[in-house]
């Protein structure tokens, strides 16, 4: 097979089945609804790569507030990798951001795919650790779901870099029994959000303050959670995130590593992230 034979063109909605093949292939978490917040949010940033009338791969894009953008949702289909499809399609996601003039763009790289990466123009700026909980039985418990605040979008937004308010909200209105704050005389010392994935609930953002609001925001978003598993893609340099995990039985699973290509005037304030929101997003 050529890589000439394989065509890219936008992605629409009717791909969406497509993709969920393409993920569910590689194990991911996403869910129909994440794809669509690709969509809605950069309906001209995300594309598939097509043989023979089959989608084979995707790549999706999404730009914070014009400061940076974000590549995500890399995904090849196993029998058509090793011909440079995957490259293609990283490419074109880049052309498209720098033809709008996006200063920066970011993603989080697997073992795998950091070499080609790096062929690419980016650098590394910092660790990122996947870690999991298969646990036996889940709570069940009624909960009050807390409003997203207009001061959590604001710390969000220093502390990610650049506004994500409105991908946020799609979260949050979707799962707003993750929405949780945690708050000492009144000011806003944590937050985390989170989501119901394919196969686990997956628990991000999680950003404390201070070192009391790290435990406390983890310890209720497992008491709120009803799956079995869960996933959270930790900070590894955080001083709090990995050894809280290991406590919680949490295992290891994987590393990535956030990397960037282009400037990075906004890099946010990693150091009080515990977890990131996901890797398909930032």
């Amino acid at each position: 097979m050529r890589t000439m034979d394989c065509r890219l063109r936008l992605m629409t909605p009717a791909d969406i089945a497509a993709g969920m093949r393409l993920k569910e292939t590689a194990g991911w978490n996403q869910t129909r609804a994440d794809w669509q917040r690709f969509l809605n949010a950069s309906p001209a940033g995300c594309f598939v790569a097509e043989m023979d009338g089959e989608v084979v791969g995707t790549v999706a894009t999404i730009s914070y507030e014009g400061r940076f953008a974000w590549i995500g949702m890399v995904l090849v289909d196993p029998a058509r990798r090793g011909h440079g499809i995957g490259t293609r399609l990283i490419e074109k996601a880049i052309e498209y951001l720098d033809g709008r003039g996006i200063p920066s763009v970011k993603l989080d790289a697997t073992p795998l795919g950091k070499p080609i990466y790096q062929k690419l123009g980016f650098a590394s700026e910092y660790e990122i650790e996947r870690w999991y909980l298969q646990r036996s039985s889940a709570p069940v418990r009624e909960v009050v779901a807390e409003a997203l605040t207009e001061e959590l979008l604001d710390q969000d937004r220093e502390i990610f870099g650049a506004d994500r308010s409105g991908l946020l909200r799609s979260i949050a209105q979707e799962y707003p029994a993750f929405v949780l704050q945690s708050r000492k005389q009144g000011k806003l010392t944590g937050y985390s959000l989170g989501r119901c994935g394919a196969r686990a609930d997956h628990l991000g953002p999680w950003v404390a303050r201070e070192e009391s609001a790290a435990p406390e925001l983890l310890d209720e978003f497992l008491l709120r959670s009803r799956r079995q598993e869960l996933l959270v893609d930790g900070m590894r340099n955080s001083p709090w995130a990995i050894k809280l995990l290991r406590e919680r039985a949490f295992q290891y699973s994987r590393s990535l590593t956030r990397m960037y290509r282009g400037g990075n005037d906004f890099p946010g304030r990693p150091e009080l992230q515990a977890a990131i929101l996901g890797p398909e997003f930032g």
